[in-house]
């Protein structure tokens, strides 16, 4: 299995995620702000000391917007895109010299290729209401992928997976964790018949960093139940 670090600036949550797997592979918890480079660099620094290389980034760190185009601080903003959109591209920055090292590139593949897996939404491709910053960051984060993949190619491959609806209850931490209310409306309108799980992102982030996955790089996956290719009515 993966030697895993996570990395939160919420140093409650990662430390129970780190408890919850210690008996079961070797992870750490690195409380990191990764809208700041100095933390960035820090926890590359760590990591690398620690565990020699990296093979694998997932680039999950995000916040949710407040407020409307009215009433919505400018500051407000700048965090939003600052942790979503600047905090991924700092992340892939300062990771890309020590997992390009470990790559070895031959005339027809690549041996110990790096993988990136940056986490969108289906927000970046449609929109709710008052969802400018989350849009805007998440249809930044899309299009950053498929520049990198260009970019750091051949010895990286980087894609993209891009969320619906998914219930993460059950991750929540402790001291805010809530029993989840999903109705029956709610999972029979995705055309899957369901509410999307955690685990259903894990799975594609998995298949995207595995070897079944060596000849796409610039993808957007899009793990939503079917619910952008659906049409809806009012009825």
């Amino acid at each position: 299995g993966a030697s895993v670090i996570i990395a939160d600036i919420d140093e409650e949550a990662g430390c129970e995620v780190m408890d919850k797997y210690r008996d079961s592979l070797k992870i750490d918890f690195k409380k990191t702000d990764v809208s700041s480079e100095d933390d960035v660099r820090n926890l590359v620094n760590y990591t690398i000391s620690d565990r020699q290389h990296i093979n694998i980034l997932i680039n999950n760190a995000a916040i949710g917007w407040e407020g409307d185009l009215l009433s919505r601080s400018t500051e407000s903003w700048n965090r939003l895109i600052s942790i979503n959109l600047t905090g991924t591209y700092l992340m892939v920055k300062h990771c890309y010299p020590n997992m390009r090292t470990a790559a070895q590139v031959h005339s027809d593949h690549v041996n110990n290729q790096g993988n990136i897996v940056n986490i969108s939404s289906t927000r970046a491709i449609m929109s709710e209401r008052d969802s400018e910053p989350y849009s805007a960051s998440k249809g930044g984060v899309l299009a950053l992928t498929h520049s990198l993949a260009i970019s750091l190619g051949p010895e990286i491959r980087v894609n993209c997976v891009s969320p619906g609806w998914i219930d993460v209850s059950s991750w929540k931490k402790r001291s805010t964790a809530q029993r989840s209310e999903l109705s029956e409306g709610d999972h029979r309108q995705h055309p899957v018949g369901r509410v999307g799980k955690p685990e259903d992102i894990a799975n594609a982030c998995l298949f995207l960093c595995s070897d079944m996955a060596g000849f796409i790089t610039g993808a957007n996956l899009v793990v939503d139940g079917g619910m952008t290719r659906k049409m809806i009515y009012t009825e």
